[in-house]
């Protein structure tokens, strides 16, 4: 059977990973699995991977190719070392590269041209809203200075006061002069009552002084 060893993508959609397996090569890529080989997972950093490194070297000396990416991971578990060694009848172990962690990637020159070039046009804009803001406050009309009003009202209310004490003068004199005109009749009363009492008792007495 002329095999092939190839992955075989599996887990959810935008979250790959793949199986690394052993498929009849007269048959399509969907065809069944003939040996699942180990897995391999891009996502990770570094990336991980699993592979049973015996039975993939079984399946290269027993005349199975590997495809590119197949044989990209199979090198990195150390298997394709292996092959190359038994090929030339000696017998290495099979020893898995360590795989590093990849750095952070630095943004391309054409990237960090334009990252600059928005910086800029956002920066010029902020200035432009801040001239903008300070020429519409120097146009703006001044506000006027608040009038006291508080004077003038009470001003009314003081003449109001004295027109009131004004107007109450007279009226308490005239009422000063009544009580005294009233006080002046009742004492001419008085008087005149006591004065004609005594005159018929002088006549009284004169007459006795007679008889």
């Amino acid at each position: 059977m002329p095999a092939k060893i190839r992955l075989k993508k599996v887990g959810r959609k935008g979250q790959p990973s793949y199986r690394v397996v052993v498929l009849d090569g007269r048959k399509p890529r969907d065809a069944k699995v003939v040996e699942d080989l180990g897995h391999y997972d891009p996502k990770t950093n570094p990336p991980t991977f699993e592979i049973n490194g015996e039975a993939a070297l079984k399946w290269l000396l027993e005349g199975a190719k590997a495809t590119s990416a197949a044989r990209a991971i199979l090198s990195k578990a150390g298997v394709m070392a292996a092959w190359d060694a038994s090929r030339r009848g000696e017998v290495v172990a099979i020893t898995a590269k360590e795989l590093k962690a990849d750095e952070e990637k630095k943004p391309s020159a054409k990237a960090q041209a334009k990252a600059e070039a928005e910086a800029e046009e956002a920066a010029q804009a902020k200035e432009a809203a801040a001239v903008e803001e300070a020429v519409a406050e120097e146009e703006a009309p001044a506000e006027e200075p608040a009038v006291e009003e508080a004077p003038a009202e009470e001003a009314p209310a003081e003449e109001a006061a004295v027109e009131e004490e004004a107007e109450e003068a007279p009226e308490a004199e005239e009422a000063a002069a009544e009580e005294e005109a009233e006080e002046a009749e009742e004492e001419a009363a008085e008087e005149a009552e006591a004065e004609s009492e005594e005159a018929p008792e002088e006549e009284e007495e004169k007459e006795s002084a007679e008889g």
